[in-house]
């Protein structure tokens, strides 16, 4: 099973154009590539996703038990097997190092090619080099793509330094080009669903990398063993029974769901319906609504326009269609956003107003504990404690003081700093994104609910004019 991680000594090294490139390359060879993202993260695996062909998947140390990462790992395998890591490769939130990228390296027998942001840098990239692999013995260096160098001098002086000091293989060289540069930047602001230029960034990136990264070298590192493993991919407490149909928000303005989370909701008998919320002016015959993350201010002015679809969704709602909304969800689905000094219309099913801020209001992992008010069924069995992660620089303002809540916030922001989750009839709104790992299965419970929901409606007895 060929496999490796793409790490780095800090962020903004240019990882993750390198692994975009690397997988463009690859699979313009006609390779296979599977691709893996370290830690919480959407932007950079919809761009991965695009490259290869193949939805990229989540692997985070800190949401996941051991086996579960395994077996999503090799779950969703393929000829070449390339994970990007977060931050630098010994980063993590645990004094152990028990979540970090070099953790993940361990785990699954991961040999690790360093990207060097080498600006600046002579002599002293051999110490790094040296740091690096001596700080943990277990990690395998097995080579480094050198970044932003300054001219075939420069790549030169470094190669002489690597060679002669370390014992570990310069497989790429990258020149500092002002219009990589600029994909860069527009990979960290823009998730590719936004951009029509994607495919013309990742062919770019694709061509940089075929022709100043030996590929056969990098090949050779990735060989590995196949690793063992038991399955572990429980997706559902639920039995699986009529099939549901759920509306799912996929367009400019939402794009943040994970594979793993559309694999357990299909996985618990649902059929997702997508739509397009600037453009569609109505919505498809449903039985429930998904809208995920995304930045709704970007696109303020035509979820504003769509006056058809807006009332849509406020009468859904209004009628007790279940709905579970995250993040930019939540913002589309309250009364209105401020963003830039304009106050736009939204949906209205919230009777609460979107801030967005200079700085983040909530980032980071999430703890939350489930109020007695939670709709949606849980198994007995499993415990109310779950681990999330939440990244909004916008707050939810003006909320009726009797509102009520799904979650209380243990650790995190949510949408006051106590609670998150905000229900009104079968709606359930949060700042915080979850996952369908660790415990919490998310997408079986709604899509239960959804079950429980159209069920009860066919209990009510016939309305009969006197």
């Amino acid at each position: 099973m060929n496999r490796v991680l793409i790490s780095a000594a800090h962020k903004s090294s240019g990882k993750t154009t390198v692994s975009i490139g690397l997988c463009a390359a690859l699979k313009a060879r006609g390779h296979s590539v599977q691709p893996y993202k370290k830690g919480p993260d959407y932007i950079d695996p919809m761009w991965l996703s695009q490259a290869c062909g193949r939805a990229c998947r989540n692997l985070d140390l800190y949401l996941m038990d051991r086996e579960e990462v395994i077996s999503t790992f090799v779950r969703n395998a393929s000829d070449i097997n390339l994970v990007e890591g977060n931050k630098g490769l010994y980063d993590g939130l645990a004094l152990d190092g028990s979540n970090s990228n070099a953790a993940l390296a361990k785990l699954l027998d991961l040999p690790v090619v360093l990207v060097i942001d080498a600006r600046g840098m002579t002599r002293g990239i051999a110490p790094l080099i040296l740091g690096y692999q001596a700080f943990d013995r277990d990690i395998n260096i097995a080579g480094v793509i050198l970044n932003n160098l300054g001219g075939s001098r420069h790549e030169s002086k470094l190669r002489e330094v690597i060679e002669h000091y370390t014992d570990v293989p310069v497989i790429g060289a990258i020149q500092h080009d002002e219009a990589l540069t600029i994909i860069e930047r527009h990979l960290g602001l823009m998730p590719s669903n936004e951009s029509g230029e994607a495919v013309a960034r990742i062919n770019a990136l694709g061509t940089a990398i075929e022709s100043q990264v030996n590929l056969e070298k990098f090949i050779a590192i990735t060989r590995k063993e196949p690793l063992a493993v038991t399955d572990h991919a429980v997706v559902s407490h639920f039995p699986s029974l009529d099939k549901v149909r759920i509306g799912i928000a996929r367009d400019r303005a939402f794009g943040f769901y994970y594979a793993d989370d559309l694999d357990a909701l299909a996985a618990a008998g649902a059929e997702l319906i997508p739509f397009d919320a600037t453009l569609d002016q109505h919505l498809p015959a449903v039985d429930a609504l998904y809208i995920g993350g995304g930045f709704p201010e970007v696109f303020a002015t035509a979820l504003e326009a769509n006056t058809s679809m807006r009332a849509d969704i406020r009468l859904a709602i209004d009628s007790g269609m279940p709905t579970y909304a995250e993040c930019g969800g939540l913002m589309y689905l309250s009364r209105s956003i401020t963003y830039q000094g304009r106050q736009y219309a939204m949906v209205g099913a919230i009777p609460g107003d979107v801030v967005m801020h200079a700085k983040p209001i909530g980032r980071g992992y999430v703890h939350l504990a489930e109020n007695s008010g939670h709709p949606w069924p849980r198994p007995q069995e499993k415990e109310n404690k779950i681990r999330a992660h939440e990244f909004h620089y916008s707050s939810l303002e003006n909320l009726p003081t009797d509102s009520k809540f799904a979650y209380r916030v243990a650790r995190g922001h949510g949408i006051d700093g106590k609670s998150d989750g905000y229900l009104r009839n079968n709606l359930l709104a949060s700042y915080t994104h979850l996952r369908t790992i660790g415990g919490c299965y998310w997408a079986s419970r709604f899509v239960a609910f959804i079950r429980q929901v159209k069920q009860d409606a066919l209990a009510l007895p016939l309305q009969t004019t006197p």
